[in-house]
């Protein structure tokens, strides 16, 4: 568990304040699935705020005892039945010099309708049809004379 100073416990508060509760813990208490689930928010939002129901303050500290504990985060802030903790995101592994993937050879070729029907979609017109032109404007009439 990551202790934390007090700037940056204050931003977490900031930034974990409109966030909603994804997990809630009822009845049942932490279980092991709950806290698997946790886990997994944990990883994929860092922060990631909880709500409490049917305990007591002891027993909510004690539960963001065992959170911090089993799942390395750190706890940010506890007010009420709202728990917010924090674990910092591990850094993706880069992949190893890998070869790209070899290129396909002799793809088919489009045929002439082929190509003017990708054309029409790309330009908006309904499948089967070709791409129509924009209607001309009208002529004027010539000036008739008369004598």
């Amino acid at each position: 568990m990551k202790i934390l100073s007090p700037a940056q416990r204050s931003a977490l508060r900031a930034r974990g304040h409109a966030l909603s509760p994804l997990v809630r813990v009822a009845a049942k208490g932490l279980s092991p699935s709950v806290l698997a689930e946790i886990d997994r928010c944990l990883a994929s939002h860092e922060l990631l705020k909880i709500r409490l129901f049917d305990a007591d303050r002891e027993a909510r500290e004690a539960m963001l005892g065992e959170i911090c504990a089993a799942l390395d985060a750190s706890p940010v802030q506890h007010i009420g039945k709202l728990l917010l903790i924090w674990r910092e995101r591990p850094q993706p592994v880069a992949a190893a010099a890998a070869p790209p993937p070899p290129r396909r050879r002799g793809a088919p070729r489009l045929t002439k309708k082929l190509q003017a029907e990708v054309a029409g979609r790309r330009a908006g017109a309904a499948p089967g049809k070709a791409p129509s032109r924009p209607p001309s404007k009208p002529r004027k009439a010539a000036p008739t004379r008369r004598t």
